[in-house]
């Protein structure tokens, strides 16, 4: 009975310990593909770029996520509130079910247990990164001066996009009614944006298109939205459940060719999707 006991506590233990590494952020979809609709692409397209809000800890499986990215297949995706380990599943389960390989950088991480999982010593890191089907270079992570709420910053690398060299930007700015961080935040990305002629800037701005705090942006560069300006009265296409446009792919020497909003059943973020054309 003693030897039954022990073997009951080292089989807790065992659990304990697994539950901690892996955290909250397990995959909950379990380890089969999920098949595509009919109209999905079949491999990257090379000059389609995405945005997307994760969420995180949104309970939902990565085989969910990377079943949605595939779908699309874009050649530069950009992703916000990421956990590490749910990016490096997300990849894997891109490839090993459609055969989509991607290379991955990330920007500026929290280290959250909290949402991430880990362990207490070794917490998951959470933030933001991208992923590109073309080598990545030049990797750059800024963190803004003050983050407001919670530490944010920006993410720029080169890659290619179709056939263009361009240096893509991702970043998540501070959350909602904090407008004066916000306005901070985009004085420092945008002095970084306009050194080069030919940028892509994704991300979770937190803020709606008439926004003081954008100003920066739009001042050099265009969402992909056309319909979609700096103005009361423009025709921004939503991009969250909440009916609002908070997500914006900028584009700086680019031109859209078509721009999608696509609502995700795994994120209160829609993903936002678009193919683009050198100006």
């Amino acid at each position: 009975m003693v030897v039954e006991r022990g073997s009951r506590l080292l089989a807790g233990a065992v659990i304990v310990v697994f539950l901690a590494l892996v955290g909250p952020s397990a995959p909950s979809g379990g380890l089969f593909a999920r098949p595509l609709p009919i109209d999905a692409v079949g491999e990257v397209v090379p000059n389609r770029v995405m945005t997307w809000n994760m969420c995180n800890p949104c309970e939902t499986g990565n085989v969910d996520r990377a079943a949605e990215i595939a779908t699309y297949a874009p050649q530069v995706i950009g992703l916000q509130e990421a956990c590490v380990r749910d990016v490096e599943r997300i990849r894997h389960y891109l490839e090993a079910f459609y055969g989509l390989v991607y290379d991955v950088e990330y920007g500026p991480v929290l280290r959250s247990w909290g949402r991430c999982g880990g362990v207490p010593w070794s917490p998951g890191g959470y933030g933001q990164a991208v992923l590109s089907a073309a080598p990545m270079t030049d990797r750059v992570s800024v963190e803004y001066p003050d983050g407001g709420s919670e530490d944010r910053g920006y993410m720029a690398v080169t890659t290619t996009v179709g056939d263009q060299r361009v240096r893509v930007f991702i970043t998540h700015l501070a959350h909602r009614r904090q407008e004066t961080f916000r306005a901070a935040q985009t004085a420092v990305l945008a002095a970084d944006v306009a050194r080069y002629d030919r940028a892509i800037v994704l991300g979770d701005f937190n803020a709606v298109p008439d926004a003081p705090e954008l100003a920066p942006i739009w001042a050099l560069a265009t969402d992909t939205d056309p319909r979609c300006r700096p103005a009361p009265t423009s025709g921004c296409a939503p991009t969250t459940d909440w009916e609002t446009k908070f997500d914006y792919i900028f584009l700086r020497g680019f031109e859209p060719l078509d721009h999608h909003v696509r609502r995700s059943l795994v994120s209160d973020h829609h993903m936002v999707h678009s193919d683009l054309a050198p100006t």
